[in-house]
């Protein structure tokens, strides 16, 4: 590697980016995982929350739908739906925003507090260290559209 490129002496990447002194390269790419772990954490609540939402747009299109079949004549499928699915659970007494609540409160926010003590421990509190190093590398220095940081 070439030492002008060495992401651990770039001058010109951000110091909120730069690897605090003294931290070697094992406590980085842990720092690293971690980060990569709750991001792929942060993608899966999205799908939560979309799963929540679309439950709950299904819930109120299949009372329309009930109240079509009722206004068709079918009063008795009608009926039955809406006593069956109307408001149902989708799990053992839990409706999707009761999920959506257990997964923050329980694994989503602890993992948060995780990754920021982490972070405040062994990298001075500075985020994604690992891929500012990676685009150190990867990038060309000089070459346009490939800066360390917009220019101001």
């Amino acid at each position: 590697m070439d030492p002008d490129n060495d992401a651990k002496s770039a001058s010109d990447m951000p110091s909120s980016h730069q690897r605090p002194s003294g931290v070697d390269d094992a406590t980085v790419a842990a720092v690293g995982k971690l980060s990569e772990a709750l991001e792929c954490v942060e993608r899966a609540r999205g799908h939560l929350y979309s799963f929540h939402q679309l439950m709950g747009h299904a819930d109120l299109l299949l009372g329309d739908a009930v109240d079509a079949l009722a206004d068709a004549g079918h009063t008795a499928t009608s009926e039955r739906i809406d006593t069956d699915m109307i408001g149902r659970n989708i799990a053992p007494g839990r409706w999707t925003f009761q999920l959506v609540e257990e997964f923050d409160d329980g694994y989503w926010g602890p993992l948060r507090e995780h990754d920021r003590a982490v972070r405040s421990e062994l990298m001075d509190g500075r985020r994604h260290v690992f891929e500012s190093e990676m685009k150190e590398r990867r990038r060309t220095h000089g070459r346009s559209g490939h800066e360390a940081r917009p220019t101001d």
